[in-house]
């Protein structure tokens, strides 16, 4: 995300770190790229101004100027004020636990931004949360809004609430409320309609509808491709109706940056979630540090991580540390390890969550890592479970089935067999590591051993 934005920083930043000494002069010409690279990214011209001044003032301080390393300095200056400007930390959707009532959240835009898919993804994860959640489809002018949510509704298992036909909001909003109280429903998500552009009819409608339900939350879901036009968006839609927050979409795109470095400095208000996908799934809490750590070409190594343990099955991870440690490892295993890596994602949105991974990857085509990893677990799959767990027994006539039924090639099947055997004569060597650090006397041996482990 923000590709060419973040060449164009790193490249600025790899020049600031060498500089040995501090003046005027060679800060405002690092600052005037940062800048150029700010507008290019389609920022707000008057958040760039304010950015840039705040970056100056710091920088040719005292404390940067006797700094031992001046220009590492200013690097993490640039670094704090974007964080600053992306909002210093996470905002928290305000929908407390305990109410006898149904909370009720608006979801707010215009036409194509992503809010109904958006509502999906929103309430997978206050569903995750263990709320009870009703999505509501109170977009009654085009057409597939509600059949969409319908289906959403079902991929999730949520329940949802529809009036086909009826085309007074207000209806819609009072029957909903009321299946969600007699439900024990805990948030009600409305899809609202949206325009090609704001027009009177469309701030009327919200406002009703905000007036009767009296929702906690008015999110304006934005394309984050649209730059600064999102920003002019924002205000009115806040003006009108007084947004507590944004979800950022489509950031998997070619978003340039400009909605997500202006929004809150021009609105006063936070963005809460981030789009990453087409996925129900790729969705985020939205934080700002780590979003600027990204910009920065720094890498989101906390959020991989986080993403890791909740798509890793810890109880499937285990019993494979077991087996590993006996020396046992088959196709099943290594099936269930390629399964377990396509839960994180593709490749190329793992990568550019590590120090340096969007630059790493300039050029490279992880596509076909993707499609060998696809080859891979097609020619699994096309085993018998006894060619899985004995790939010795595979002889010409087995492979030419696999190769036929997988789609592939016996050339790909031998190379995939060739690479096993080679991971599979790895595992072994740690298993026999350990059960002879564990012969030694685990932690008594080398002090730490033991928990490392897993003992």
């Amino acid at each position: 995300m923000f590709d060419a934005l973040s060449d164009k920083l790193q490249k600025t930043f790899r020049n600031l770190r060498g500089l040995g000494k501090i003046s005027e002069t060679n800060v405002s010409e690092a600052l005037r790229e940062v800048r150029k690279a700010l507008l290019d990214a389609d920022v707000n011209f008057k958040v760039a101004k304010q950015f840039i001044a705040r970056v100056k003032e710091k920088s040719l301080g005292e404390e940067v100027v006797a700094s031992i390393q001046p220009g590492q300095q200013i690097v993490k200056i640039i670094s704090d004020e974007m964080v600053a400007l992306l909002g210093a930390k996470r905002s928290e959707l305000d929908l407390p636990r305990g109410f006898a009532q149904p909370l009720s959240l608006m979801m707010c835009g215009l036409h194509g931004s992503g809010k109904t898919t958006s509502s999906g993804k929103l309430a997978r994860l206050l569903a995750a949360e263990d709320r009870k959640t009703l999505l509501v489809g109170a977009d009654v002018y085009r057409p597939a809004a509600m059949d969409q949510i319908e289906t959403l509704a079902r991929q999730l298992d949520l329940p949802c609430f529809l009036m086909r036909g009826e085309q007074d909001v207000l209806k819609i909003a009072d029957g909903a409320m009321a299946k969600a109280k007699a439900d024990g429903i805990d948030v009600v998500i409305f899809d609202t309609a949206g325009r090609l552009q704001i027009d009177e009819p469309l701030v009327q409608e919200l406002i009703q509808l905000r007036d009767r339900v009296q929702p906690r939350e008015i999110l304006l879901v934005l394309d984050s491709a649209t730059g600064q036009e999102a920003v002019s968006v924002a205000t009115h839609f806040d003006e009108a109706l007084g947004i507590t927050g944004a979800i950022l979409t489509k950031l998997d795109g070619d978003a340039r940056g400009g909605a997500a470095l202006s929004f809150r400095e021009v609105t006063g208000k936070p963005i809460k979630f981030a789009g990453t996908g087409e996925k129900l799934d790729d969705f985020e809490p939205f934080h700002p540090d780590r979003m600027a750590s990204r910009i920065l070409g720094m890498g989101d190594v906390v959020s991989l991580v986080e993403k890791a343990a909740e798509a890793i099955d810890e109880e499937t991870a285990l019993k494979l540390e077991e087996r590993m440690k006996k020396g046992h490892f088959t196709l099943e295993d290594f099936l269930d390890q390629l399964r377990q890596i396509k839960k994180l994602g593709s490749l190329e949105s793992i990568v550019e969550m590590l120090p340096g991974g969007g630059s790493a990857i300039k050029g490279s085509d992880l596509g076909k890592g993707e499609k060998e990893f696809r080859q891979m677990e097609a020619m699994i799959c096309s085993m018998t479970p006894q060619e899985r767990r004995t790939p010795v027994i595979l002889n010409a006539r087995r492979r030419r089935r696999i190769a036929t039924g997988s789609g592939t090639t016996v050339a790909a099947l031998n190379s995939l067999l060739k690479r096993f055997g080679e991971m599979q004569k790895m595992m072994k060597k740690m298993g026999k590591f350990q059960k002879m650090m564990a012969k030694m006397g685990g932690a008594g041996a080398m002090p730490g051993m033991g928990k490392l482990l897993g003992r």
